[in-house]
């Protein structure tokens, strides 16, 4: 039996989409071989978690209480909150493990005392962060859906015509949060690059894009033969050179502000780009490599770290996140793995290059010029 000719005379209409779902009957019981939704129902409502630590760093739950632990009535009158949330708040914190509670009164656990308390240094390295997600990224990832039908970016530079960085550097207060948050989600990884490379084949450093200069300074500090540089569009100098002085590098760290795309680099014999080549496209993650080959030494070398997605793309969802992060907040930036950043360090010139592991999702990847 052959079927009908198909009728090619009448236009498709393609204004309206096709609806192959069929409705289901809620009455119907469920197989008891169906996979459970929880792991899916937790993923789809971790923002309440999130949000929730958010809230808590931003009203100061965990100074207050590391000033003094307290009752429910005192906590949230120290904290100036409504009485009708603020127990569910604070025993929420409890149960996702940020507080614990002792006959009714409320402590701060060790990892929220380290690192969520205003007054001591580990609040430095990591709120920052976290304020910037609650401040910033919160909202713009409620528009990743805009994004990924669009591929257009939803940050600062969606309603004002700029570039994603000019926007963020236009604003003082804005910058110097956003330098103190790439210390935050930087500075485990450059602990443990400045004792991982073999800084002593080398004497001088230069980091592209440093932000507040964390790694350069973390690098100098390991390392006291080297000097270094830290690279940076100009608005940047302010808070890079306090966080050198902090640091007691003031004559060992300098600063040179310019365009690494159009300006002259650094003469160093290390370069480093620390989540940096995420940030743009691919043309200009190949720019950067170019310039960097053409920059150093022979035997110099260029070290760039990210949070870099696996080769096979199915294990590191955070890296892979964090690549839909960059889809949100910049104009063509993407997430790579290490094997394609070594392919376009080859292709810039440098005759050798490899990948290690650093910490966490955190690896990096060296090309040597000879």
């Amino acid at each position: 039996m052959t079927s009908p000719p198909l009728d090619t005379t009448t236009p498709l209409d393609t204004t309206t989409p096709l609806d192959t779902t069929t409705p289901v009957d809620p009455t119907t019981p469920l197989d008891p071989t169906t996979p459970s939704a929880e792991r899916i129902m937790e993923t789809a409502l971790a923002f309440e978690a999130s949000k929730t630590l958010l809230s808590a760093v931003e009203i100061g739950v965990f100074t207050e209480l590391a000033r003094r632990p307290a009752d429910v009535v005192e906590l949230r009158d120290r904290l100036g909150l409504h009485p009708r949330g603020a127990r569910d708040f604070f025993d929420a914190l409890v149960a996702l493990g940020f507080l614990r509670r002792e006959d009714g009164v409320y402590h701060n656990t060790p990892e929220t005392d380290a690192h969520l308390d205003r007054a001591k240094p580990g609040y430095g390295t990591v709120a920052p962060l976290l304020e910037m997600a609650n401040s910033r990224l919160f909202g713009i990832w409620n528009h990743l859906t805009d994004v990924l039908r669009t591929g257009l970016s939803q940050d600062e530079s969606k309603d004002s015509g700029t570039d994603t960085y000019d926007a963020l550097y236009a604003d003082p207060a804005r910058l110097k949060q956003f330098l103190a948050s790439m210390t935050g989600i930087s500075h485990r990884a450059n602990l443990r690059i400045a004792r991982q490379v073999p800084w002593e084949d080398y004497s001088t450093v230069a980091d592209m894009g440093t932000a507040q200069g964390d790694l350069v300074a973390q690098v100098l500090l390991a390392n006291p033969h080297l000097t270094g540089t830290g690279f940076d569009l100009p608005e940047a100098e302010p808070v890079f050179t306090e966080y050198a002085e902090r640091h007691g590098l003031g004559e060992r760290l300098r600063f040179t502000g310019g365009d690494f795309f159009t300006d002259p680099f650094p003469k160093a014999d290390v370069l480093t780009f620390g989540h940096i080549l995420h940030n743009w496209d691919l043309d200009r993650k190949k720019l950067l490599l170019r310039r960097a080959w053409e920059a150093l030494p022979a035997g110099g070398a260029v070290v760039v770290y990210d949070t870099l997605i696996d080769d096979e793309r199915s294990e590191n969802a955070f890296a892979l996140l964090m690549s839909l992060n960059m889809l949100a907040v910049t104009d063509g930036g993407f997430g790579y793995t290490g094997a394609e950043c070594q392919e376009w360090m080859r292709e810039a010139g440098f005759a050798r290059a490899w990948t290690e592991h650093l910490v966490g999702p955190d690896s990096i990847v060296v090309g040597v010029r000879e």
